[in-house]
């Protein structure tokens, strides 16, 4: 039996093609022979770092994201759709502090991803679904509470978001992600026989699956699955 090959997501919920690349291989852990591990970041720190300039900056790239969004909501059968102003929802308002929260919701965690998984979901419906806030405390308390915390969960992850161990988690991310060469998010790094082989963007499946010997089954490999 081959051994279990480890995929580190790298991902932003300020991201939309993030969650696409979220919900597949969320799907596929299921299907391939695989151990993924979540990995949140700031992509506002790794669009600086590297140079990237932002959809917005580029006006014919963000006029095309609405129709490119819409297409790839039908086809991931993920409920994408632009907020009724992505520049302010992507660029003014940034993901930090919803970031930081995902990072205090995995510290506080230990041994597992579900609760990250699934506040880093309902953050992405927020922002990407329901043209909602992911700044405020409030906010954030609203997702993870529909996420399955509890208040007492809350109250502490929130706390702890603020704290020099949560800011330097996410800055040490954010340079591991850079580190492997990262310019954008989503971005998957597959360990295969010790070699670190980073994928970028929500388009790279099929390849990312040849590379580590596994099977392209489409965006919904398991029949029937869920609407979100």
């Amino acid at each position: 039996m081959t051994s279990r090959k480890v995929i580190e997501l790298f991902y932003d919920v300020v991201s939309p093609y993030s969650w696409l690349g979220f919900e597949v291989m969320c799907r596929y852990r299921n299907v391939w022979n695989i151990d993924l591990k979540l990995c949140p970041a700031f992509l506002g720190g790794v669009m600086q770092e590297s140079g990237n300039k932002p959809p917005g900056l580029v006006p014919n790239k963000f006029m095309f994201m609405s129709k490119d969004l819409n297409r790839l909501s039908k086809y991931f059968n993920v409920p994408v759709q632009a907020p009724s102003d992505p520049f302010e929802a992507m660029f003014k308002k940034g993901s930090l502090a919803a970031m930081r929260f995902v990072t205090a919701v995995q510290v506080r965690e230990k041994g597992g991803d579900a609760k990250v998984e699934q506040v880093s979901r309902e953050l992405w419906k927020r922002i990407w679904s329901e043209d909602k806030d992911i700044t405020l405390p409030a906010s954030l308390s609203e997702a993870a509470l529909k996420a399955g915390l509890s208040e007492n969960e809350i109250k502490e992850a929130l706390e702890l978001s603020t704290s020099k161990e949560i800011k330097e988690k996410l800055k040490s991310a954010t340079q591991k992600a850079l580190d492997y060469g990262a310019f954008g998010f989503p971005m998957l790094v597959c360990h295969i026989d010790g070699n670190a082989e980073m994928f970028f963007g929500s388009d790279r499946f099929e390849l990312m699956a040849h590379c580590i010997g596994e099977k392209w089954l489409g965006p919904q490999p398991e029949k029937g699955a869920a609407k979100l």
